[in-house]
């Protein structure tokens, strides 16, 4: 068998991959989409199968208000006596010298939950991990952040002693155990003991083209014990451009019951108009970061090394001991009929759980009451799924009576609330009818393009049919009324909006990735209600 990179297509970043028994996870972070903590399992690491999340209610994630990028930052996922351990940050400031976060602990017995309430750790820093070493003492291993200017405000990878029977941090044992390379930007920690020896693994140069992880290894867990890889970097395509893969780095290491090793990594595949160079500007990822799997192997001096080079592969020998599962493909194309009466595991809404304020669901409807704009940070009525494809095809039926401008209802392609556009229907007073109207929202600069064209719905059509078909490079809306004759909206808009190197121009939080999603809005304060039914994402085959 061979692993197919990416493993988890569409914004899947920050991997923290574990094994218990012979079962594999992957939690990746979430940032400030609901639910907190996207989890996988797999038993042979080429076929992975979604699990609920962790972090389900407000109570273990209060993200309303955060800003975009904000909320959870790269979640440590780790198995020891006897249950599940996953460490998580929720990040309040997004850009600026702050990086103002708070670092929670919570646990499980069963990776299905139920999870714990979570135990406040500290806010020294993100991308904290927790390490259970073989003598039963625990200790949280995280990036420093230093707000003073006059210094790099990635100060270091510090260790702290964690305390089971009280379940606290001990503050007086922290210290400085590694300041990594030159490279500087030292995040995401993860700390593993093999053969007698501590090894660390780092990501350094920023979530970008220059992204990499470095590995670092000592005898003890002193202060400043750590020396740097004679092969540092361990993984990097900062100067592979013409890699399949780019931005690999951050992530985790683990073995196979039969010995070998595999590291789990963030990635992305950037695309490029035909008038850009092909690396200058490397290109535009719409899918956000990613999930690779890479092969490690190890030198006689035990150095670690990526297996095939340190750009990385996108086909990779699956682990030898691994047990081909059986029958087709898992499809990520996706029906919903909206007859449960809770959303499947691949909906999410923003920084807020989905409750009966934004709407409900079953019965053959998704029903959304309109709150605040798709720019809003507290008050926004959106489900929304990823895009897992460059090229895909998503539709779905919206009833909706809106009697003002105000009241609009329907699909969107969403990154954040600075980058997104919509088709929906709305009321046009001129005409005194509804309307069909697509906008765009780029960096706070809205565009209507139909404006005097909106598309007049007739009195009698009762469900309104929007489809978004995304090719990669572009993508368009067309509309129906009997949702099998379709006509196309005449709005052809530039993807790279909706990728993560686009909003990094202007914005610090860029760490997400494109949605497709159901949206609606009532800025008159009148709660007006839109049914959505039969919703259908169906991806194209790769070329």
């Amino acid at each position: 068998m061979k692993i197919e990179n990416p493993v988890l297509t569409g914004f899947h970043a920050d991997p923290s991959m574990i094994r218990v028994g012979g079962t594999y996870y992957i939690a990746n972070s979430t940032f400030e989409w609901f639910p907190g903590v996207r989890l996988h399992e797999s038993q042979d690491m080429v076929h992975w199968s979604p699990l609920p999340s962790p972090l389900g209610c407000s109570s273990q994630l209060d993200m309303r208000g955060n800003p975009s990028s904000g909320g959870v930052w790269a979640p440590d996922l780790s198995y020891a006596d006897g249950r599940f351990w996953l460490v998580y940050a929720d990040v309040k400031v997004v850009n600026g010298a702050f990086k103002d976060c708070v670092n929670y602990l919570v646990t499980a017995e069963d990776i299905h939950g139920p999870w714990s309430e979570p135990v406040r750790l500290n806010g020294v820093g993100f991308d904290a991990s927790l390490f259970h070493d073989d003598d039963g003492r625990k200790y949280l291993v995280q990036q420093t952040w230093d707000f003073r200017e006059y210094h790099n405000p990635f100060n270091g990878i510090t260790l702290t002693e964690f305390d089971v029977d009280t379940m606290r941090l001990k503050p007086e044992t922290v210290r400085t155990i590694w300041g990594g390379t030159d490279v500087k930007l030292v995040e995401g920690p993860h700390l593993y003991k093999i053969d007698g020896l501590y090894y660390l693994f780092c990501a350094e140069g920023g979530t970008v083209w220059t992204h990499q992880e470095v590995v670092a290894r000592s005898a003890t867990l002193d202060a400043l014990s750590f020396e740097g890889s004679p092969l540092n970097p361990f993984l990097t395509n900062f100067d592979t451009p013409r890699n399949y893969l780019q931005k690999q780095g951050h992530g985790a290491l683990v073995s196979t019951p039969g010995g070998e090793w595999y590291y789990a990594s963030l990635c992305a595949r950037p695309w490029h108009h035909a008038t850009e160079s092909f690396t200058d500007p490397r290109g535009w990822c719409t899918l956000g970061r990613e999930t690779s799997i890479q092969k490690v192997g190890w030198t006689e001096d035990g150095w670690p090394y990526i297996v095939g080079g340190h750009g990385g592969e996108r086909f990779v020998d699956a682990p030898t001991d691994a047990v081909e599962a059986g029958g087709a493909p898992v499809s990520r194309d996706q029906h919903d009929d909206f007859s449960a009466s809770t959303l499947g595991v691949d909906w999410n809404t923003l920084r807020v759980p989905f409750d009966e304020r934004m709407g409900s669901v079953g019965g053959g409807a998704l029903t959304l009451r309109g709150q605040g704009s798709l720019c809003n940070l507290f008050d926004l009525s959106l489900v929304a799924r990823r895009w897992q494809a460059f090229d895909f095809d998503a539709s779905v039926g919206v009833r909706f009576d809106p009697c003002t401008y105000n009241q609009m209802a329907g699909l969107t392609n969403y990154y954040n609330d600075l980058c997104w556009s919509w088709a929906f229907v709305t009321w046009d007073e001129r005409r005194a009818c509804r309307v069909i109207e697509v906008a765009q929202n780029d960096f706070n600069a809205y565009t209507s393009f139909l404006r005097d064209n909106a598309v007049p719905v007739p009195d009698d059509a009762e469900t309104v049919w929007l489809r978004t078909r995304v090719r990669t490079q572009t993508y368009t809306y067309d509309y129906s009324f009997d949702g099998e004759h379709w006509q196309n909206l005449g709005v052809e808009l530039d993807a790279r909006i909706l990728s993560d190197d686009y909003v990094n121009q202007r914005y610090g939080g860029f760490f997400t990735g494109a949605f497709v999603g159901l949206a609606a809005v009532d800025l008159s304060g009148y709660d007006a209600q839109a049914d959505f039914v039969d919703f259908e994402y169906r991806e194209l085959p790769a070329a």
